[in-house]
């Protein structure tokens, strides 16, 4: 059978007709590619179904929502839901509610307007309730506004049978408390100014001009007639004219006197000032309104603002907000000082520790200790303390360390050093020091090392065996260390080679006569070799020898480790070495000879032989061996003499027996 062969012109024939037969199937089954492949879109609520379920069958649907226009305000998401608005906060709003529209364009706005936050009231999508409130009627006010405040025992009719849109607009006004109209010409809608019993009621006072919430609380009260809680006497008996000109002059609202002359009419002013020489400056000056009102308040005693916000008015640095108020503020600025006059400076109601301990007597009770702090003797608390609350824990008036620096001035100086104890350097004195009293000298808080364990208490462990030094043992931390600052590493009052040597008199001296001494001895850095306080070893040393030794001695241990080593200098460095100073060269313990004679018997063959006979006593074996280690068996040094090397003595020395 012959070969089929297909060239390249087939391929491509073939390829065509593939194309053509596909276009063909495709036209008659009616489908495109394009049209499988598209993507059906897909509105808001096919995916927030539970959104649908609330809203769109509430009373009111915001239009947008009913028409589904969600992007009216959203920004499209992806599978991950966010809230993204397209204008933030109420510019969102009024893109479609202008100002002038709903009213928003008065001179005073409600403050959900004013803060952007037209969501208070509202809801953006959808409410049970006409212009989609979140609730109906006042109950969309009590959201923000008290509500016990506008129910109490009398309510106001205007309240009472209609609501708040009486007398206020919801957005905004030309008036303040966005009333429709200014007081009194909004009440004088209802109440009319001419009737008999208005002005029997007012004592015929032409009180139509005048503010009525002067009097009255406009929402409700626990007193007849809408008064307020707190009536001055002349207005609830209706004898305005004990304090005004009579209702018939030609200046009814002008006060008989001007001042406290008016008010001590009926009021003491030595009984208010209850012996005190202190005035308040208000009291002194007769401005009695400057804290009370003279008709009526919602305060107690008739003061013009409440609890501690009077005092505010002048006093406004005592009004900062701080991390750790003083309860007594809270409780009130009175529960302190007096209103009118005082015995004391600043108005207080007792002296400065006797005010104090009327609440702080616990505190009181620790003056019976040893040692008590000046100030605190003296019940000086505002020395330290700021009795109206501070930033810093326990009110102090600055941060501890500057509190203690404003008497004891030298010890800033004095602690301005290289080394700093670190409750001196964190601000806290009280970390050794009681502020008020100790039954330990200097007002510590624990005597001797057991202030020292409070913190250091693991390096105060006992421990089995070994040394300890005796000022440590003895708990005498402080013969060795400043307890505050220092120039000197370790904390210590003087230099080691100072310090040491004050007990250690025995290696002073020796060291001044010595012919060698060791290096960290006479630089005074005796911890570079014990522990000055406790060591399993004796002697205080920070690790046994040769070990301590060679942690300075590199070179040393390093031939050491690579080369034979001289079996004493393996074993302990202080079989040939003093520790501290010696007579003799190279802090050794005696004589080369005598050392090397504690091992080597000089009087053997051997030995006399290997060294030609020549007497040991005018030897010094370092001339010829390494004392610690070297390559060569018989420790010799590594640089040799060839003759010498080569033990070849008689080509330089006559050798002859002696």
């Amino acid at each position: 059978m012959a070969k089929l062969r297909i060239g390249r012109k087939e391929i491509v024939l073939l390829g065509i007709a593939v194309l053509l037969c596909s276009a063909v199937f495709m036209s008659t089954s009616g489908t495109s590619p394009a049209a499988e492949r598209k993507f059906a879109t897909k509105g808001c609520l096919d995916c927030h179904t539970k959104f649908a379920d609330k809203y769109m069958s509430m009373k009111t649907v915001h239009t947008v929502v009913k028409e589904k226009k969600c992007e009216a305000c959203h920004i499209r998401h992806g599978l991950v839901p966010k809230l993204i608005l397209v204008r933030e906060g109420n510019a969102l709003c009024l893109s479609c509610h202008p100002k002038e529209k709903i009213g928003a364009d008065k001179a005073h706005l409600h403050t959900a307007l004013k803060t952007g936050q037209c969501t208070t009231c509202h809801d953006p999508h959808a409410s049970q309730g006409s212009y989609l409130l979140k609730a109906e009627g006042n109950d969309v006010c009590f959201q923000c506004h008290k509500k016990e405040d506008y129910q109490k025992k009398v309510v106001h009719k205007a309240l009472q049978s209609g609501n708040c849109l009486t007398c206020h607009f919801a957005h905004s006004s030309d008036q303040t408390s966005l009333l429709k109209k200014a007081d009194p010409p909004l009440c004088l809608g209802c109440h009319d100014a001419t009737a008999g019993s208005f002005k029997k009621a007012h004592g015929n006072y032409p009180v139509e001009t005048k503010s009525c919430a002067t009097c009255h609380n406009p929402h409700s009260s626990d007193q007849p007639k809408l008064l307020k809680a707190s009536v001055h006497n002349p207005v609830s008996s209706g004898t305005c004219e004990a304090c005004h000109k009579p209702a018939n002059s030609g200046t009814p609202f002008e006060t008989l006197q001007s001042g406290s002359a008016l008010c001590s009419q009926c009021h003491d002013l030595n009984g208010l000032k209850a012996g005190g020489t202190v005035e308040h400056m208000p009291f002194q000056q007769g401005m009695c309104t400057s804290c009370h009102n003279p008709h009526s308040s919602e305060n107690p005693k008739l003061f013009v603002a409440p609890g501690n916000q009077l005092c505010f008015t002048c006093h406004q640095d005592k009004a900062a907000k701080v991390s750790v108020p003083h309860p007594a503020v809270a409780n009130g600025c009175l529960s302190c000082h007096l209103p009118h006059a005082a015995k004391n400076p600043r108005l207080l109601v007792a002296k400065d520790g006797e005010l104090c301990f009327t609440c702080h007597a616990k505190v009181k009770e620790s003056e019976k200790g040893k040692d008590v702090h000046e100030p605190f003797r003296k019940e000086q608390c505002t020395a330290c303390h700021n009795p109206h609350g501070s930033n810093i824990n326990f009110i102090l008036k600055d941060r501890l360390d500057t509190v203690c620096y404003s008497c004891h001035r030298e010890a800033e100086t004095n602690f301005s050093k290289t080394y700093v104890h670190k409750p001196v350097l964190d601000a806290s004195c009280t970390g050794c020091h009681s502020p008020h009293t100790s039954d330990e000298a200097k007002l510590l808080k624990a005597g001797g090392s057991k202030l020292c364990a409070t913190c250091h208490a693991d390096l105060m462990k006992e421990e089995a065996g070994g040394t300890v030094h005796n000022p440590f043992q003895s708990g005498m931390c402080l013969t060795c260390h400043d307890p505050h600052a220092s120039n000197v590493s370790g904390m210590i009052v003087q230099k080691q080679e100072v310090l040491c040597f004050s007990c250690h008199t025995d290696v002073d001296k020796g060291i001044k006569g010595a012919a060698s001494a060791h290096p960290p001895v006479v630089s005074g850095e005796c911890t570079k070799c014990h522990s000055p306080h406790k060591s399993k070893l004796d002697k205080l040393l920070l690790a046994a020898s040769p070990d301590l030794c060679l942690s300075c001695h590199k070179d040393i241990k390093s031939n050491m480790e690579k080369e034979k080593a001289h079996p004493p200098a393996q074993s302990d460095c202080l079989t040939c070495h003093k520790p501290h100073f010696s007579a003799e060269q190279r802090l050794l313990v005696g004589k080369v000879q005598d050392i090397c004679g504690q091992c080597h018997d000089f009087k053997d063959a051997a030995f006399s032989k290997a060294h030609i006979n020549i007497s040991a006593t005018v030897i010094d074996c370092r001339t010829c061996h390494d004392p610690h280690a070297s390559k060569d068996p018989m420790l010799f040094k590594e640089d040799l003499h060839p003759p010498f090397a080569a033990r070849s003595c008689e080509e330089c020395h006559i050798v002859e027996k002696r």
